[in-house]
């Protein structure tokens, strides 16, 4: 089979809706950072899930099913073996293709447009050595906006067999980020608001961003009203600034909890840099030790 697309078109999909090989996967949840306080809520989108998706859709659990709730940071990868149980019995694995939306609310009560759920869900799948992933440009809005059909029936597929192998050069620890603060062959990428970046926030344990790191914040890459992604021009002129899209250079995005920084993961991956691993622990493991620095400001 081919590998498809990193993103593909509402479009695209509905030529499709028929291939007994798709696989449809809603990967929604939410996230809200109160405004009066730190403390960040986030919760699964099963119930929007329930109340209407892609018809054929099943529900990938982001926030239960396919993290490690043994952890002490929450949205970890889960052990291999959980994680390749949950997903073959959602009809994930060989002979099959895979696209990944999510209902585009990335924060909630904010008109950022990120499906980064689903891509926290693509850089699972990818991690674990499945390849054949595509994240749907606008998500279900764009999807609804069409007037394309809406389902309330469970989608389900048959069980899959999953043989790819685990890809550790896409993931990064708290010691590959220290080693990184001194290698100019590295570039660090924040991915998280300005105001976060320069720790004008409350938001994690403390203030400030890993050094040396460069803010992208990955609410810049597509249209709020749409939902699409910009052009790769446009994204493009985003990253070049930083260095990332050196192809000689190797990329670590990090965000609060290892979502978001898949986002830029995945716009990375579109523009041709293919060296690119996400910081798991990112903000939440950082900023919770107190050995690991931080600097506040705009550099």
């Amino acid at each position: 089979m081919d590998t498809i697309p990193l993103f593909v078109s509402t479009e695209w999909l509905a030529e499709r809706m028929g291939d007994p090989s798709l696989r449809i996967i809603d990967a929604t949840a939410f996230l809200k950072i109160p405004e009066d306080s730190g403390e960040v809520g986030a919760w699964s989108g099963r119930d929007e899930y329930n109340g209407g998706h892609i018809p054929g859709a099943v529900f990938a659990d982001l926030m239960n099913e396919l993290s490690d709730q043994e952890a002490e940071m929450p949205f970890t990868v889960p052990p291999r073996e959980q994680f390749l149980a949950q997903i073959s019995r959602l009809g994930v694995g060989d002979g099959t293709y895979a696209v990944i939306y999510d209902q585009g609310n990335a924060l909630v009560g904010s008109p950022v447009a990120a499906a980064y759920w689903a891509s926290r869900l693509a850089w699972q799948l990818r991690y674990e050595g499945y390849d054949n992933i595509a994240v749907l440009d606008g998500g279900l809005t764009k999807w609804k906006e069409e007037g394309r059909p809406i389902s309330t029936e469970p989608g389900h597929y048959p069980a899959a067999v999953f043989t790819g192998e685990r890809r550790d050069e896409l993931i990064a620890t708290k010691e590959d980020v220290k080693k990184a603060m001194n290698d100019e062959s590295i570039v660090l990428i924040n991915s998280l608001s300005p105001e976060d970046f320069r720790g004008e926030t409350e938001t994690y344990p403390r203030k400030g961003h890993i050094p040396g790191s460069k803010n992208v914040f990955f609410g810049v890459h597509a249209n709020e009203k749409t939902k699409e992604l910009f052009s790769d021009k446009v994204l493009r002129e985003t990253f070049e600034k930083t260095g990332a899209l050196d192809p000689g250079k190797k990329v670590i995005t990090y965000c609060g909890g290892g979502i978001a920084a898949t986002w830029n993961a995945l716009i990375l991956n579109k523009l041709g840099q293919k060296n690119v691993a996400v910081y798991d622990g990112s903000m939440n493991e950082w900023a919770s030790d107190s050995e690991c620095p931080l600097v506040t400001g705009s550099e």
